[in-house]
């Protein structure tokens, strides 16, 4: 440990296993600021906690190795969520355990009087939420009169959530001789004048940036339809490794739903927002930390500040709205050199949104298909092998009644029963439908073209040689996919599979072949009355892929292009006629002069 951090401190991050520390912990103990003011900017997830307990020792304890009785607070820490307030207090807590110290939490949503009455006992640091800081301050319960630091946690989170005035409130009830620390994502206008008003010569410190900090979470984009974002979801985390995965969505409803999805699916899940009493939220994030449940469902309340161990999986089941949103629930993951994966579920429809905000956030990520169920029934295979041969051998006990077993049944019923074992405790995955590969590939500006019509036959193999086309009145806006497509054009025209050909699916038809020796009669059955299921029409095509577009195109004359002339109006070759615009005034268009205005083709 370096040699600047408080003898009492160094102890307890030893016996905490911290042999590396991160940069900004290494800026805090090494930058030789003593006792001035710091304006630092530092990303969720890079040990902030553990740096500003570093950078405050000195000022609280001074050179003693432990803390006097308890009484008025001596240190003070505002965070803007309950969640991130308890879990500052936590971090301190082993932090400072070798020094005695007490601290008082006073935040949002807990029994005031038990505040009242820890206060009121005695403590070294408070850490607390702005609203509540100022009731207790105001109801003379909490008396600032000795403090000698105050840090200021996710400083600009607290701006954006409307915490300035209180801010100022408990700042202004402060000491004027105190240190102050404003540690932040980010310094925009509103952080800079907060620390000009508040603090004294601050050193400013960037200790780390936004593409370090997301350096250890890879990027993931998975392309689903509309109606299967759930499923997605599902899937995702069917086929994943992680322990620990966060779930984010937009809605406490949503999060409600969800939950209650991934519960009856057999999923260890809890759920976290902002509707839940401050007691349920504990309850969940201690769920999370201690192993019972393995996936938590969020709103955005849990965006900033949360630690859980071992979270190395995010998904965002709704799109983030802007960046800054992106980057606070990513950074839930990838925290304190761990890796972690971070996975967008995008709706085919929202791509162009995903897309905008990865942008913004100045992160790639890679465009991926939501796994499948022969993905994850693979998956499953190799985990119950894998738990097979890794089974020790039986022990005395367990070798006569293996023996008993044999002997009664045999070793394939047996393994039969084990493998229906293991499949029943584990979750059946969902069935999704695969987008076609044009959505899957990369765009490369705005104006490229979302949906390219695909030029090459879908999952049936080369043209049939003098196949005969036709048109059915599908296509990819209508989720057209060969795979139900097949049944329905084999019902409509009584033929069977193999007398189906190429199978082509454009933005709103189908064009597919029928073997020559079959065509005359599957086109008579589809002329009769019930031939083809309800709003969906099939006829004759000319060739592969002609649109009504295209057919229509054939016999349409030519686009009309303006003759080139030097005036006047009236006919032209193509037939059609010319009018002036006029202007509102009844004026004609054109340069100030009276100048004739143009003369354009008539609308219908």
């Amino acid at each position: 440990m370096p040699a600047t951090i408080h003898r009492s401190l160094a102890s307890a991050l030893a016996g905490k296993g911290y042999s590396h520390l991160t940069p900004v912990q290494l800026e805090m103990a090494n930058g030789g600021h003593g006792e001035a003011d710091l304006l630092v900017s530092a990303q969720t997830g890079s040990g902030k906690t553990v740096a500003f307990g570093i950078a405050i020792a000195s000022t609280l304890l001074g050179e003693a190795d432990q803390f006097d009785a308890p009484g008025r607070p001596l240190g003070l820490v505002i965070a803007p969520t309950r969640e991130l307030a308890i879990q500052v207090e936590r971090e301190l807590g082993w932090l400072y355990a070798p020094t005695g110290m007490q601290t008082a939490t006073c935040v949002g949503g807990m029994d005031m009087r038990k505040e009242r009455r820890a206060l009121e006992r005695g403590a070294h640091l408070v850490v607390g939420t702005p609203g509540r800081l100022r009731d207790h301050i105001s109801k003379g319960a909490l008396d600032l009169g000795e403090l000698r630091a105050v840090v200021l946690d996710e400083a600009d989170e607290m701006l954006d959530l409307g915490f300035r005035e209180d801010l100022e409130f408990i700042l202004g009830a402060a000491p004027v001789e105190r240190r102050t620390l404003l540690f932040s994502a980010t310094v925009p206008r509103g952080i800079a004048e907060l620390a000009k008003t508040f603090q004294k010569n601050a050193v400013r410190i960037a200790a780390t940036t936004s593409a370090e900090q997301h350096a250890d979470i890879e990027y993931q984009m998975m392309l689903v339809r509309r109606d299967e974002r759930e499923h997605a979801v599902i899937n995702t985390l069917l086929d994943s490794d992680s322990s620990s995965a966060l779930v984010f969505c937009h809605t406490r409803e949503a999060v409600r739903h969800l939950t209650a999805r991934l519960a009856n699916r057999g999923f260890s899940v809890v759920s976290l927002s902002g509707e839940m009493a401050q007691s349920e939220r504990s309850n969940a994030l201690q769920s999370m930390r201690d192993g019972r449940s393995h996936v938590c469902v969020a709103t955005d309340v849990a965006a900033r500040g949360i630690d859980l161990p071992n979270l190395d999986l995010v998904i965002h089941a709704d799109v983030p709205s802007n960046p800054a949103t992106l980057l606070h629930r990513s950074g839930r993951t990838g925290r304190a050199g761990r890796k972690g994966t971070c996975v967008l579920v995008v709706p085919e429809n929202r791509r162009g949104a995903a897309q905008r905000v990865l942008a913004l956030a100045k992160l790639t990520a890679t465009v991926r298909a939501a796994p499948g169920i022969a993905e994850i029934e693979a998956r499953y295979r190799r985990q119950i092998l894998d738990t097979a041969l890794s089974a020790a051998e039986p022990d005395e006990g367990e070798a006569v009644f293996v023996r008993e077993l044999l002997g009664k049944v045999s070793a394939e019923r047996i393994v039969a029963a084990f493998l229906r074992q293991q499949l029943a405790a584990r979750p059946v995955p969902e069935d999704l439908s695969p987008l076609p590969l044009s959505d899957m590939q990369v765009r490369k500006g705005k104006h490229d073209k979302q949906f390219e019509e695909p030029r090459i036959p879908a999952e049936r193999g080369p043209e049939m040689q003098d196949g005969v086309w036709f048109t059915l009145s599908l296509g990819r806006k209508q989720r057209a996919d060969p795979k139900w497509l097949l049944p329905m054009i084999c019902k409509a025209g009584g033929v069977s599979k193999r007398d189906v050909g190429s199978i082509r699916i454009s933005d709103t038809e189908t064009h597919f072949e029928i073997s020559a020796e079959k065509s005359s009669n599957f086109a008579e059955r589809i002329r009769k009355p019930g031939g083809t299921e309800r709003g969906i029409v099939i006829t004759p095509s000319a060739k592969a892929g002609e649109t009504h577009t295209d057919q229509k195109a054939k016999t349409s004359p030519k686009p009309f292009k303006k003759p080139h002339r030097k005036g006047g109006s009236g006919p032209n070759p193509s037939g059609a006629t010319f009018t002036s615009r006029k202007h509102p005034d009844g004026k004609p268009w054109g340069k100030p002069g009276g100048k004739k205005a143009k003369h354009r083709p008539a609308r219908d």
